[in-house]
């Protein structure tokens, strides 16, 4: 909404947008604040409701039954998909061609990454101690950036201890971990001592959260810092 819409179009924003996980926290904090919560958003008489999870599974039911309408934005696995997710977003707010700008530099930027000669494997880490594998959008990623993912089973799942301990990942990426929302509890697989000295000899890279945490055109963002690290490490070689 914020990268589409003039200020004039934005009625008020979820809490989470100025979180360290929003992308536009800075420019987020200048609009008004609504909680997902039905009595307040009834309150504000909105045109239009945007939404991805916030307000419980039932709550775009209960709003068409007020006749407040809802746009629910699409559960986007890869760049392709965000691609389509945007133009979907942009199309039904009624700025189409600004959705076909957004594709239209993202698949810009795809194109100037740097060719992949070597590649390599990488471990995507977040403090919770997990990882996405194939089929996610991190796995989506990685390949864009011209690597390998690390994980080779489906899904999101705790970090592979096991294949570290005799395997080690070309580089390692970590994300969330400069977050003051991301914690890791004591049990959490990313304080383990396997884990740890990966880290210390594999190549690290640090992403932002605010780039990873949902399906964005920002995650071309994580994408140039993955694709650039792997070059520098093959033209040191």
């Amino acid at each position: 909404v914020l990268k589409l819409l003039p200020p004039t179009r934005i009625l008020a924003l979820s809490p989470d947008s100025t979180r360290d996980f929003s992308y536009l926290r800075e420019k987020a904090r200048n609009y008004r604040q609504v909680k997902p919560v039905a009595e307040d958003l009834i309150t504000l008489q909105p045109d239009l409701i945007v939404r991805t999870y916030g307000g419980g599974p039932n709550i775009t039911h209960f709003f068409e039954r007020l006749e407040l309408p809802v746009l629910q934005i699409g559960y986007a696995d890869s760049v392709e998909s965000i691609q389509e997710v945007i133009q979907v977003v942009a199309n039904e707010l009624g700025v189409g061609e600004s959705g076909k700008d957004i594709v239209r530099e993202m698949n810009v930027r795809i194109s100037a990454l740097p060719n992949k000669e070597v590649g390599g494997d990488l471990l995507y880490v977040t403090p919770g101690g997990i990882t996405g594998g194939v089929g996610t959008l991190v796995d989506s990623m990685i390949n864009k950036a011209g690597l390998d993912n690390f994980q080779t089973l489906t899904g999101w799942r705790s970090l592979p201890l096991e294949t570290l301990a005799y395997r080690q990942p070309k580089m390692v990426a970590t994300a969330f971990y400069g977050d003051k929302t991301s914690h890791s509890n004591y049990w959490s697989a990313a304080r383990h001592p396997v884990l740890r000295d990966q880290l210390g000899s594999a190549q690290s890279v640090a992403l932002s959260g605010a780039t990873t945490a949902c399906g964005g055109w920002f995650i071309l963002d994580a994408i140039e810092k993955l694709a650039s690290a792997r070059g520098s490490t093959e033209s040191s070689k």
